[in-house]
């Protein structure tokens, strides 16, 4: 690879260029300065597809089982207005339309960090990107010698869309939709990409603040359209904390007067508190043994963090003991955050600072915390666009998300950092995934 870049000086100018005039950038910054996708043989593809499809599904039944079950439901430590949220009756199935996991895809093993269940940013930012690479000259050299396949992300995602509309009641053939989010938010040119690609394949789409929604009592309009499908990225956090500019939205939901899509109840398998339910011992009788082992081997051992007593693969604990004993292999965390907002890494931390967060998980008034396993994760060397497009080669943490529509893998945002922190709102980058084969003959 080293040699390649020698011979093609003019690359990393190239591809700066080509993504700026897609708008694939992040604030200033253009979401991949790295010079190679990440690519992916069909058996590692398979191994994440059967074990991720088995988790959103556990996310959906266990969702559909709390609504039922008040101690199932205590667990996931929702608060008073999201549970409210999350009961109001939705009028179709699915919790998530559209999710994602966070993963560490190694070769002997395959962990899962966390479930978005709500609202994942990211799909159209992949699928652009994926296209940039694809076209650049390079990539016609690769293709001599192996099949790529891409992922059309945007087109999955709208199928996805349009069948939880159609299960919800919907009737129309081509339902209005209207991508939901506040105008200030940095992932406004994905919005503008997936409008674009919708409208593209036929279905009328705009892009609407929750602000410029109304509700007359029978329909929700925003910019004089009436309509019939919420593609909702603004986040339930940010309903609860802004209800009034967000109660067009709640009630023509309540009404049943517009489809959303993900659904408030999805808030549920959102939080990360629902792996510490996938993997306490009291909740075995809800899965069959193959599950279990599903959980064992691809969930990281979870808690949410009290003083109380628990088991540790079958071995009776004290969590806060424990806790502090195996600093060295725990993450803590908010099971209610985004962006590696308050994760602490127990292995990057002294003593005296993680008694420190302990403590502020315990004291938390706004929502409870977790402590978790450390899992292996996947580091690779990558060539860096550096300050001046000179190339650098870097050691960088791969976090591989698969992405979920309706329950059904449909591909990837592969996310670099070279902290223990992978996401793009904590300085990492962004690379497309493709999946390759070597054709016959090389």
């Amino acid at each position: 690879m080293k040699t390649t870049l020698v011979r093609l000086p003019a690359l990393p100018e190239d591809l700066v260029k080509r993504m700026r005039g897609a708008k694939l950038t992040f604030g200033n910054r253009v979401h991949c300065p790295f010079l190679r996708p990440f690519f992916l043989s069909p058996e590692d593809e398979e191994r994440v597809r059967t074990v991720a499809e088995a988790i959103a599904d556990l996310g959906e039944r266990i969702t559909s089982t709390a609504l039922r079950d008040k101690n199932l439901f205590a667990q996931f430590h929702l608060r008073e207005e999201e549970e409210r949220l999350a009961r109001i009756p939705t009028g179709y199935g699915r919790a998530s339309t559209a999710s994602r996991l966070d993963a560490f895809l190694l070769p002997d093993s395959l962990k899962f960090a966390e479930y978005n269940g709500e609202s994942p940013a990211g799909a159209g930012y992949a699928e652009a990107l994926a296209e940039i690479f694809r076209e650049l000259p390079v990539m016609d050299k690769f293709r001599q010698g192996y099949e790529v396949h891409s992922y059309p992300l945007s087109a999955k995602l709208l199928d996805a869309l349009v069948m939880s509309y159609l299960d919800w009641g919907g009737s129309s053939a081509k339902p209005q939709i209207a991508i939901v989010d506040w105008e200030d938010v940095p992932t406004v040119g994905e919005f503008e990409i997936l409008q674009q690609r919708f409208e593209k394949m036929g279905i009328p789409t705009l892009i609407a603040d929750p602000r410029q929604l109304e509700w007359d009592g029978k329909s929700l309009v925003a910019q004089d359209k009436k309509i019939d499908l919420v593609y909702r990225r603004v986040l339930i956090n940010d309903i609860v904390a802004k209800p009034a500019e967000c109660s067009a939205l709640v009630k023509a939901y309540a009404a049943h007067a517009v489809c959303v899509a993900n659904s408030f109840r999805c808030k549920i398998p959102h939080v990360k508190a629902f792996f510490a339910v996938l993997t306490d011992e009291q909740n075995g009788a809800l899965f069959s043994h193959g599950e279990c082992e599903l959980i064992r081997r691809h969930i990281p051992w979870t808690r949410v963090v009290a003083d109380a007593k628990t088991a540790h693969y079958g071995q009776p604990i004290e969590l806060l003991a424990f806790i502090r004993k195996e600093r060295e292999n725990m993450v803590l965390k908010p099971s209610d955050e985004y962006g590696g907002a308050g994760v602490t890494l127990g292995w990057e931390t002294d003593e005296a600072a993680w008694d420190a967060a302990i403590e502020l998980a315990l004291s938390s008034k706004n929502g409870a915390w977790i402590a978790q396993e450390r899992i292996p994760v996947r580091r690779e060397v990558f060539p860096y666009i550096a300050d001046g497009g000179k190339v650098d080669y870097r050691d960088m943490l791969v976090d591989f998300a698969p992405y979920l529509f309706r329950g059904k893998l449909c591909g990837f945002l592969t996310r670099l950092s070279a902290t223990g922190l992978a996401n793009v709102t904590s300085g990492g980058g962004q690379v497309p995934a493709f999946r390759v084969r070597a054709t016959p003959g090389h």
